[in-house]
């Protein structure tokens, strides 16, 4: 996976700390222009720790505040926007959305092993993920990996990797 900073997708910076000072985390943005209009769509969850699931009404509310600053940034009133959760089981397709969910549990797929490892993220940065390994999701072939050990992960060795629900 290549690793590629929040920062650097267009508007991102513009929209993040908006709907950071409403209690949520921006975690993708897509700006599409789309026969003579605009169509937005942006992802948001929980900060870490807060188990909470993003509901309607979470949306409602960033829509309602971030529409206007788009409108703004973007210079047009034509504008579709979407605001949604990331799903019970979010395919990651930039390592940079792996800080964002520290404190939630992943699978992802290990190209030096052939085979999926699952845990729970303790940290991340632009290199690799470390995770706290858990027994679920975790097939025969990665056995040697057990529950309850620290493993790093280099992005460049990841070729999939997606949200789990376990709980926690």
């Amino acid at each position: 996976m290549e690793y590629i900073s929040l920062d650097s997708i267009p508007h991102f910076a513009d929209c993040s700390p908006l709907v950071t000072g409403l209690g949520y985390v921006l975690v993708d943005l897509k700006v599409v222009p789309q026969n003579g209009s605009i169509k937005v769509t942006a992802v948001i969850t929980k900060p870490a720790g807060d188990s909470g699931a993003v509901g309607v009404n979470d949306c409602a509310r960033v829509h309602r505040a971030l529409l206007p600053r788009l409108e703004a940034v973007l210079d047009s009133q034509d504008i579709y926007m979407e605001v949604a959760s990331p799903g019970m089981e979010r395919l990651i397709k930039n390592p940079a959305e792996f800080a964002l969910f520290v404190g939630r549990y992943v699978r992802v797929w290990d190209s030096q092993i052939t085979d999926w490892v699952a845990g729970k993220i303790i940290s991340s940065d632009d290199q690799s993920i470390t995770l706290e390994l858990v027994g679920e999701g975790v097939t025969e072939e990665s056995a040697q990996m057990q529950a309850g050990q620290v493993s790093t992960i280099p992005y460049q060795r990841i070729s999939k990797a997606k949200l789990l629900q376990l709980g926690g």
